[in-house]
């Protein structure tokens, strides 16, 4: 498919491994990918993630206001 590249390649593209970028297409991360199967396809204009301020997901925030 033109305009997509495999969850494989972007690891490559970005340095990180096959699993991570399986998993932020999976929370939705990657705006545009889409599954095919069992293979996800990213459109190649997407950025790759950054990390957001020490959240985990399935956490809630810690909310230091209720200390």
């Amino acid at each position: 498919m033109n305009g997509f590249i495999t969850a494989k390649e972007a690891a490559e593209k970005w340095n990180v491994t096959n699993r991570q970028v399986q998993m932020w297409c999976k929370n939705k991360m990657l705006d545009g990918a889409v599954m095919f199967g069992s293979s996800w396809a990213i459109p190649e204009t997407v950025e790759k993630p950054t990390r957001t301020k020490n959240f985990k997901p399935g956490r809630k925030p810690k909310d230091d206001a209720n200390k």
